[in-house]
C-alpha cells in the first residue's frame, strides 16, 4: 500500500509546487525519525510544532499526519479556534488536500460517519474550540468501544490561544482546557501536538500543568517568505518611519494611501488580482470608525484632485519608490489612468473587520482593498497580496506573541520591492525586540537545547499573565547583580588554578562558554537559580557562539557570609559599565568570616541590561 506521506507530497507536486513538497517532506520525515519511531502507543506526549507566522504550517501539519498514519495511529483530532469561519475554512482545506490520500474525514457534525468508519480509515475530525462541541465529541469517543484502545494524534492548531488554563492563578481548571485534557485522556496514548508561530505561552507552562512540550519541533520558511528579518533587521528601506504629529494629521496615512494605489496599479496590470492595504489604528471599535471615515474621506478628495497637477506629482513620487521584483514596471502614466478609474468609478473596497462587523474572505481576496480592524486581524485570517500595512496601535503593556500575531505581511505572494509598512518608531523598536526574541528561541531549538529560556526587553511581557502559572516562574532581570548567599565550590584548587591567569585588578574580556565553564564548578545555595543563569548563557550562545562577556577577578576579600553584600562600589560600578554583556565577578575570600570553606570562590553574575529573563519550574 502506497503510504500516506507520499500521496500528499504527490499531490502538492502535482499542483506545481514542488519547494514546499520537499519542505514537508522533509518535516515529516525529521519528526518521524526524532519522535514517531520512539512512541509507546501507551503514553501521552505532548510537542510543539512551530514555525514563522503564515509560513505553511497548515501543509506542514498535514505531512506530520500522513506520516502519522504510516506508523497506524488511526485517529487524528485537528482543533482550530473558537471560530465557525476558521473551522470550516479548515475542514474544506483538509478536504481539498487529503480525501486523495486514504482518510474519513470528519466536520463537526459527522459524528455517526465517524462511528460508522470503525477504523476501516485513519480518521480525521475537525473540530473548533467549543465548549459544547469539545464535550460532544468527547461524549462520542469516550463512548465508542474502539477508541480507549487505540492512541490519538491531536493536531492543536494556534495552540497558544486558547488551548492553556486561563485560570491557573485561582487553582481552577478553564473549560477549554479540562475539555481538551478529557479528550486527551479518551485513549490509551496520544500524541497532542501544538502548532502555533507564537510559542511564548506553551513554553512559559509548568511540568505540571499537563501542556508542557517535552518535544520541539521547528521547521524553516521556503524560498520566498517574507518574515521577520525581511521586515525588522537590518534593511529598513521598507519602513515607512511616521511621528506621532503625522499620525494626528494622517499625513502618513495620507501617504500610504498613495502607496497603496500606486502598488495596486502595478500588480493588477501585470496580471494580479488583488492587492491588500491593512490599517490597525487600535482595539477599540471606535478607532476602527474613525479610521473608516478618515480613509473615506481622503479617497474622496483624491477623486476630487485627480487632474490636479500637485496630486499627480505625489502619485508620481509614490510610483518612483516601487521597485516591483515579480513583474516588469509598468509606465506612470498607465498607472495614473488605472489610479484614475479606480476613483472615479469608486473601485476601491474600504472593509471594517471587527466583532461586530463581519466580512467573508472573498471580499478581501480580489479587487483593491483597504481593511481596517483591530484584534480580528490577528491569528488565523490571511489577506493576499497584502503589500502595505499601517499600524498605529499601542499598549500599555505589549505582550510579544499578540503583537507578533499582528504581522499579517509575512507571507509567500507579497512583492519585496512593493512592500511598505508604517509605523512609529517606537513600535518599530517593539517589533525589532520580539523579533530578537523569537530568532533565539529559533537558535536554542535549532540547537537542541531542552530547557527554552525566553527573554525580552523591559516593558514586553512574552504573553498574557493568565496562562501562566506565576508561582513557577522566575523572573530574572537583566542588569542586576546575583550571587549565592552560601555557595560551595566542588574545587576550590581547580577553580583557584584556572582564574591563575587572571589578575586582581581590571577587568577581562572572554568568551560566555568560558564563563559557563567556570560556573560549573560552583555549587550554588538555594536561593541562587544556577540553572536559570546557564539556560540564559547558553540561550545567547544559540545566537552567538563567539558571544563575548566579561570576567573581574578579585582575591583576598574580606566579606562575611550573610551579611547581604557581596562586592565592593568600585566592583559594582566596574561591572555596570558593560552594560550589554554578561558580566561573571569572582571572589575569593580570604578569612574565617562563616562561608563553607577556606578561599573560596563566590559568583556574581550580571546579565545583559534591559532584558527581563524568564524562567519556568
Amino acid at each position: 500500500m502506497e503510504s500516506y506521506l507520499k500521496k500528499y507530497i504527490d499531490i502538492i507536486k502535482s499542483r506545481g509546487n514542488s519547494d514546499m513538497a520537499d519542505s514537508i517532506e522533509k518535516t515529516a520525515k525529521d519528526f518521524s525519525g526524532d519522535y514517531l519511531d520512539s512512541f509507546s502507543f501507551a503514553d501521552h506526549e505532548i510537542g510543539l510544532l512551530f514555525g514563522n507566522v503564515q509560513a505553511g504550517k497548515t501543509a506542514q501539519m498535514f505531512g506530520i499526519m500522513c506520516a502519522a498514519a504510516d506508523y497506524s495511529f488511526p485517529i487524528f483530532i485537528l482543533l482550530t479556534t473558537d471560530s465557525v469561519t476558521l473551522q470550516t475554512q479548515t475542514y474544506e482545506r483538509v478536504v481539498k488536500d487529503l480525501s486523495d490520500c486514504g482518510f474519513c474525514i470528519c466536520g463537526e457534525l459527522d459524528k455517526q460517519k465517524f462511528v460508522d468508519n470503525q477504523l476501516k480509515k485513519p480518521a480525521i475530525i475537525v473540530l473548533k474550540k467549543n465548549s459544547k462541541v469539545l464535550l460532544q465529541w468527547y461524549n462520542t469517543l469516550a463512548s465508542s468501544s474502539f477508541v480507549k484502545g487505540n492512541s490519538l494524534f491531536v493536531v492543536d492548531d494556534e495552540a497558544d490561544a486558547a488551548s492553556p488554563n486561563t485560570l491557573v492563578n485561582s487553582q481552577r481548571v478553564s473549560t477549554i482546557n479540562s475539555r481538551l485534557s478529557n479528550i486527551r485522556d479518551a485513549s490509551i496514548g496520544s500524541v497532542y501536538l501544538q502548532v502555533t508561530g507564537t510559542p511564548q505561552a506553551l513554553l512559559l507552562q509548568s511540568s505540571i500543568s499537563g501542556f508542557r512540550p517535552s518535544f520541539t519541533c521547528y521547521f524553516a520558511p521556503g524560498n520566498g517568505y517574507l518574515g521577520g528579518e525581511f521586515f525588522f533587521g537590518d534593511d529598513k528601506s521598507h519602513i515607512h518611519f511616521i511621528d506621532q504629529e503625522a499620525v494626528d494629521s494622517d499625513v502618513g496615512l495620507y501617504q500610504a494611501t498613495l502607496h497603496h494605489l500606486v502598488v495596486s496599479s502595478q500588480i493588477h496590470l501585470t496580471g494580479g488580482k488583488v492587492c491588500n492595504f491593512v490599517i490597525h489604528p487600535g482595539v477599540k471599535k471606535a478607532s476602527h470608525t474613525t479610521a473608516q471615515r478618515k480613509i473615506t474621506d481622503i479617497l474622496c478628495r483624491m477623486e476630487s484632485s485627480i487632474n490636479d497637477p500637485a496630486f499627480i506629482n505625489s502619485l508620481k513620487n509614490a510610483w518612483e519608490s516601487i521597485n516591483p521584483t515579480k513583474a516588469e514596471k509598468v509606465p506612470f502614466e498607465t498607472s495614473y489612468e488605472f489610479i484614475r478609474e479606480m476613483l472615479s468609478k469608486k473601485q476601491i473596497k474600504v472593509l471594517v473587520m471587527n466583532a461586530d462587523t463581519s466580512i467573508s474572505e472573498g471580499e478581501y481576496n480580489s479587487g483593491c482593498n483597504v481593511v481596517i480592524g483591530g484584534n480580528v486581524l490577528g491569528r488565523g485570517v490571511t489577506f493576499p497580496k497584502l503589500q502595505t500595512l499601517y499600524y498605529t496601535r499601542t499598549a500599555k503593556k505589549p505582550q510579544a506573541d499578540t503583537m507578533w500575531q499582528h504581522s499579517r505581511m509575512f507571507g509567500y505572494d507579497r512583492d519585496p520591492g512593493l512592500m511598505e509598512v508604517y509605523l512609529t518608531k517606537t513600535l518599530y523598536k517593539l517589533f525589532a525586540d520580539i523579533n530578537a526574541g523569537n530568532n533565539s528561541i529559533i537558535s536554542q531549538v535549532e540547537r537542541g537545547i531542552d530547557k527554552i529560556q525566553l527573554f525580552y526587553p523591559e516593558g514586553i511581557n512574552p504573553t498574557r499573565k493568565n496562562v501562566i502559572d506565576m508561582k513557577m516562574v522566575d523572573l530574572v532581570t537583566g542588569g542586576t547583580n546575583y550571587y549565592p548567599n552560601d555557595p560551595d565550590n566542588d574545587s576550590v584548587e581547580k577553580l583557584t588554578s584556572d582564574l591563575s591567569g587572571f589578575e586582581s585588578t581590571g577587568h577581562y574580556q572572554v568568551s560566555v562558554k568560558m564563563i559557563l565553564q567556570i560556573l560549573s564548578h560552583i555549587i550554588p545555595s538555594e536561593d541562587f537559580n544556577m540553572v536559570a543563569f546557564e539556560g540564559v548563557m547558553k540561550a545567547i550562545l544559540a545566537n552567538n557562539p563567539m558571544e563575548q562577556g566579561v570576567l573581574i577577578v578579585r582575591r583576598k576579600r574580606a566579606v562575611t557570609q550573610g551579611t547581604g553584600s557581596l562586592l565592593s562600589p568600585n566592583d559594582r560600578a566596574l561591572g555596570d559599565s558593560f552594560n550589554g554583556r554578561v558580566v561573571l565577578t569572582m571572589y575569593q575570600i580570604e578569612g574565617n568570616l562563616g562561608w563553607k570553606k577556606d578561599n573560596i570562590w563566590v559568583p556574581n553574575i550580571k546579565l545583559p541590561d534591559f532584558y527581563n529573563y524568564y524562567d519556568v519550574h
